[in-house]
């Protein structure tokens, strides 16, 4: 078995995208995943399964199509894969409540921080497969857009840390 971390794209953030963890659970478990466990209502979700990570993906997008009737992404990564973004971090430093990382399905392109705009403070840096974001002012007040992030989804340094506990346990 292996333990993924998934994480869903605009689930329950700003009034969009309602789902109620307990469903998020059922729909995990209903896919054949097993210790599934959520953390709070943003659309993390650790669980175990025998699948190959692009199988892992399409089954629980499938089952979010179904139940939204349109798309939500969900990107996929071993716990391991999860705890490698944690201790990468470049912004140890910085407060955890204002580093996000930006989980992208691939590595995103060299070009990717020159196209970002509205930067001011914000320090970037480019991970193995997404971005690394510190907002000293906080992201809800910034103005910065990462077009290379569009289809990817944030989590800051805390949250990724939590899911990082919740994988590692055996």
């Amino acid at each position: 078995m292996i333990r993924y971390v998934a994480l869903l794209r605009a689930v329950n953030v700003g009034g969009t995208g309602k789902l109620a963890m307990t469903e998020l659970k059922s729909m995990c478990s209903d896919a054949g995943f097993a210790r599934v466990e959520t953390y709070i209502a943003s659309g993390n979700v650790v669980f175990d399964s025998k699948a190959a990570p692009a199988k892992v993906k399409a089954a629980l997008e499938a089952r979010l199509l179904k139940h939204f009737d349109k798309p939500v992404g969900v990107v996929v990564r071993t716990a391991s894969q999860m705890a490698a973004v944690l201790a990468a971090n470049p912004f140890q430093k910085a407060g955890p409540k204002h580093t996000y990382a930006f989980f992208l399905d691939g590595g995103p392109r060299g070009d990717s921080l020159d196209k970002a705009t509205g930067r001011t403070i914000e320090k970037m840096v480019l991970g193995d497969r997404g971005i690394f974001v510190h907002y000293p002012d906080g992201m809800g007040r910034s103005k910065l857009r990462i077009p290379a992030a569009r289809m990817g989804t944030a989590r800051n340094m805390n949250t990724v840390a939590r899911l990082v506990e919740i994988a590692s346990k055996a």
